[in-house]
């Protein structure tokens, strides 16, 4: 079976295993913290009990509010569909696309920050507000980390033209070239996670399950949406999350046959929701001022990588 097929049986597969990233670490949380928990498969029983509600919108609401989960969701989507799995390259690459996927992300972030205001609540603008900053924190760290690993895949012969896609960057080379010695690039996997986490508003950035007005940031700017709306934003959550592991993952799996390349990159984003599982039930949430030490940290650590490339 040829690249194309295998890279649509993959994509076809994230789309509907990503919602049980979210069921992973809650029932590894629910393991640590000694109780049964909720279902592996709950997120799929939220999705299908959501699409089946009516929606409850407040006047002073417009067309912004209705719209947004909607451009978050294929925001996601669009950014999924244009990374690589091992070596089946999306058929939508094209040079620079890690702009067009980094950039898609952070419209639908910012059409979800749009509908927070748009409701008029000085509560979700609060929340807005908290979104927006650590964004702006996050977007240097990634594009550190997107340089680094294009100056890698100059490194190893890549051409200019393919070196700054996402095909080449998480494509297995860079696992291969720390095999052979580099070892600045180990740092790469472990900013990826750390922007897993502040991306997808997890642990210790933001608790995806706290209620405290003093605390909460994602989730007080979905607190007025409901039914089919919430489900697409739950569900572009998902893939999100999604993403950002399989970012993770190709930094990890080195360049094997296609369908062995699919399932240990299908272990390793499940492994590494499991991770989070854990990294969230030993650790508290940072208070609010300490989340830039931790931006900062995993930029000092991306620019590191960069210069220790640059110097071999």
């Amino acid at each position: 079976m040829n690249n194309a097929a295998v890279y649509l049986f993959q994509f076809a597969l994230a789309l509907l295993l990503a919602p049980l990233l979210p069921g992973i670490i809650n029932r590894v949380k629910a393991v640590f913290a000694g109780r049964h928990g909720k279902p592996l498969l709950q997120t799929y029983y939220d999705l299908a009990k959501l699409l089946g509600k009516g929606e409850a919108r407040s006047r002073t609401t417009t067309w912004i509010f209705a719209a947004a989960p909607a451009i978050g969701l294929a925001g996601a989507l669009c950014a999924l569909a244009l990374l690589p799995l091992g070596d089946a390259v999306s058929p939508l690459a094209f040079t620079g696309d890690v702009l067009l996927a980094a950039y898609l992300l952070g419209m639908g972030r910012f059409a979800l920050m749009l509908a927070a205001l748009d409701t008029g609540s000085a509560f979700e603008g609060m929340g807005a507000s908290r979104e927006a900053t650590f964004s702006a924190l996050a977007e240097p760290v990634l594009f550190l980390a997107f340089m680094a690993l294009t100056s890698l895949c100059l490194d190893l012969g890549r051409g200019t033209d393919t070196a700054f896609t996402l095909s080449a960057m998480f494509g297995g080379q860079t696992t291969s070239a720390w095999l052979r010695g580099n070892g600045a690039l180990l740092l790469l996997p472990a900013i990826f996670f750390i922007l897993l986490l502040v991306e997808n508003c997890r642990i210790p950035v933001d608790d995806p399950n706290t209620h405290l007005e003093l605390t909460m940031i994602h989730e007080v700017m979905v607190l007025d949406h409901s039914g089919p709306n919430l489900a697409c934003i739950l569900y572009g959550s998902a893939l999100k999350l999604w993403f950002f592991a399989a970012l993770t993952a190709g930094l990890l799996i080195p360049a094997l046959p296609a369908w062995q390349q699919a399932g240990l990159r299908l272990v390793t984003v499940l492994l590494l929701a499991v991770i989070v599982g854990v990294v969230e039930s030993v650790m508290a949430r940072l208070r609010m001022e300490r989340v830039p030490w931790l931006l900062g940290g995993a930029a000092v650590m991306a620019a590191l990588a960069l210069i220790l490339i640059q110097a071999r």
